[in-house]
């Protein structure tokens, strides 16, 4: 039986608090352990050689797509994301790994 494929958030925020914001990490390491995520990328060196992007670049592997859309949607992650609503403005996807 083939696996799932791996489900990925892909965010990009810019941090206004720098230190309010190591409260969201903090608050965010329960639920994504929970469901297994695991940071690829956090933050780091990045260069934007196309379009537009956020300062802060953040890429989070899960065991599977349906593991990265139930993170986001529990209650332990919608606690951590209050904290992080008010000090850091960007955007998050929530996509499927490609598998072939």
């Amino acid at each position: 039986m083939p696996m799932a494929a791996k489900g990925y958030w892909i965010a990009h925020n810019v941090v206004h608090d720098a230190e309010a914001y190591k409260k969201y990490q903090a608050a965010n390491a329960a639920p994504l352990a929970e469901y297994g995520g695991r940071f690829v990328v956090r933050g780091g060196q990045q260069i934007n050689p196309e379009g537009s992007w956020n300062s802060r670049t953040v890429v989070i592997e899960f065991p599977s797509y349906a593991d990265a859309v139930a993170c986001y949607e529990s209650k332990s992650y919608k606690a951590a994301l209050a904290l992080r609503i008010d000090i850091a403005d960007g955007n998050l996807v929530i996509v499927e790994g490609y598998d072939p």
